[in-house]
């Protein structure tokens, strides 16, 4: 059974599938072609052949079969922290901690041996609680967080994928160079550009995923591939975008982007009109310069406080003159309570994770192809019913010009992404978790899907949001190529197709 959420959010995912022809001559297991080799001949002891399963126990303490790394059970110091994760609360079996792609495969064929299912973890931050688990192996990637910039000139980075954003950001800004990726310190590479990446640069420089150049996965069987737009193709496909489905990716190679300061902050609105102050920003973000991202964060009255608008604003680039000329028109749009926007170092914009108090959270996305008045509608009428805090993100710009087939993150054409997070006791029955998700079917039913990354469950129904069927067939035929026993299948689960 998944683990015991702390916060819920919704999940999602559904794909597509072309018919696949692989255009790598080397597939997954065979070892004569280039950007592989078997990461568990690196481990001296690691068996290769058939044997009789192991118990939990054994696979624990027969430290001459090859696990290493660092190994946390029930009881152990360390384990408590290893097993709880920002929206969930695990007790998996065992949490192993490896150091390179060597370890991640010796832990890999343990989970084999004891018949150990596995859940893969890079910075804990998964809404849906795919993190951890309630048994099981939980492979935690932290000590595999290398920054390296391979090349200033062309701006070559490789990153661990247990490694966290905010580092990344600190490691790359004396180079004066940056990567659009989430909006806290410590979410992980890994879990945040597998599922595409959407973070305060997004209109400037597109999805994480669009700065991608290739990686390194462990598979199933414990091959570690060198994968890119040569090699392995279609797989390189299906990474961008299609979560971790196709092994445990080590690390990334990105090409960063040229980034200083930013001009960030927030401006506060006078909270009234609700439908035109949000068919305003509409109107405003779908001229605005692609330097400049917002997001419209609206919280009614809860916990003592009175209802907010707040334009949370991030200009890609140092020009004080040029931030403030594309800033001018959204200082207009309302009566302003507050403006605080600034020029910082990009490494400053990401800010700390925390998590709620004694509540428990409901959350569910949607992305949306054309805002209109309709949708604007169902907007206000859910804001006005519930304690619900809504976010707009704006999108388009440099995400749009990415064809939709090019990538597994299909939806391209949005020009918004609508979070809607509602507050719950922290006892609430399920007919009043019911009650409140039946009030989000009709936003749903106006998006034209889900990402992946925002989501708090992981259901069928949600898979098919983010996944359109062209791309979740696709990735069907790619996952049955790489991992036809589903081994990782803790995620939003795309199955192996038929042959």
């Amino acid at each position: 059974m998944p683990a015991r959420p702390i916060l819920r959010t919704p999940a999602g995912a559904g794909q597509q599938e072309s018919a696949l022809a692989l255009t790598d001559p080397w597939p997954a297991g065979d070892d004569t072609g280039p950007g592989y080799y078997d990461a568990s001949r690196q481990t001296s002891g690691v068996q290769t052949g058939r044997e009789p399963p192991m118990t939990l126990q054994d696979s624990v303490q027969d430290r001459d079969s090859g696990l290493s790394g660092e190994v946390l059970t029930p009881g152990q110091d360390g384990y408590d922290e290893a097993a709880t994760t920002l929206f969930a609360a695990g007790t998996p079996d065992v949490v192993i901690r490896p150091r390179d792609a060597a370890e991640v495969a010796a832990a890999l064929q343990h989970a084999a041996r004891a018949g150990l299912t596995v859940s893969v973890r890079s910075g804990g931050h998964s809404m849906a609680g795919l993190s951890t688990h309630t048994d099981g192996m939980v492979i935690d990637l932290v000590r595999i967080n290398q920054i390296e910039v391979a090349d200033t000139a062309s701006r070559q980075v490789r990153i661990g994928a247990g490694a966290t954003w905010g580092a990344v950001a600190a490691v790359l800004q004396p180079h004066g160079l940056g990567l659009t990726a989430g909006d806290t310190r410590d979410v992980g590479v890994g879990g945040l550009t597998l599922g595409g990446g959407i973070g305060w640069m997004v209109r400037r420089y597109g999805l994480a995923i669009d700065s991608l150049t290739a990686a390194d996965l462990v598979t199933a069987g414990g091959q570690l591939l060198h994968v890119n737009a040569d090699r392995h193709a279609e797989l390189f496909w299906a990474l961008r975008g299609g979560g971790g489905n196709f092994g445990v990716v080590v690390s990334f190679d990105f090409i960063a982007q040229p980034v200083t300061s930013v001009h960030y902050g927030a401006i506060g609105y006078h909270p009234g009109d609700l439908p035109q102050l949000i068919g305003g920003w509409r109107d405003l973000m779908r001229a605005s310069d692609e330097n400049l991202t917002t997001t419209l964060a609206l919280t009614p009255p809860m916990f003592g406080q009175p209802a907010s608008a707040t334009l949370l604003c991030c200009y890609a680039g140092p020009d004080g003159d040029a931030a403030a000329r594309a800033l001018r028109p959204f200082r207009q749009l309302s009566p302003v309570t507050s403006d605080d926007i600034r020029a910082m170092p990009y490494a400053e914009v990401l800010q700390d994770a925390r998590r709620p108090g004694a509540v428990r959270i409901e959350t569910r996305n949607t992305l949306v192809a054309d805002l209109g008045n309709e949708f604007i509608g169902a907007i206000d009428a859910l804001f006005g019913g519930q304690r619900t805090t809504l976010a707009l993100r704006s999108l388009g710009g440099a995400v749009a010009r990415v064809p939709a087939d090019a990538t597994a993150f299909a939806h391209r054409d949005a020009e918004v992404m609508l979070v809607a997070a509602m507050v719950l006791p922290a006892d609430a029955t399920p007919e009043q978790a019911g009650e409140a998700l039946a009030r989000w079917a009709p936003l749903a039913a106006h998006g034209s899907g889900a990402y992946v990354n925002f989501l708090g469950s992981a259901s069928e129904t949600d898979v098919a949001a983010v996944y359109p069927p062209a791309t979740y067939q696709r990735l069907a035929a790619v996952k049955r190529v790489y991992d036809p026993g589903n081994v990782f299948r803790r995620n939003h689960n795309i199955r192996p197709g038929q042959g």
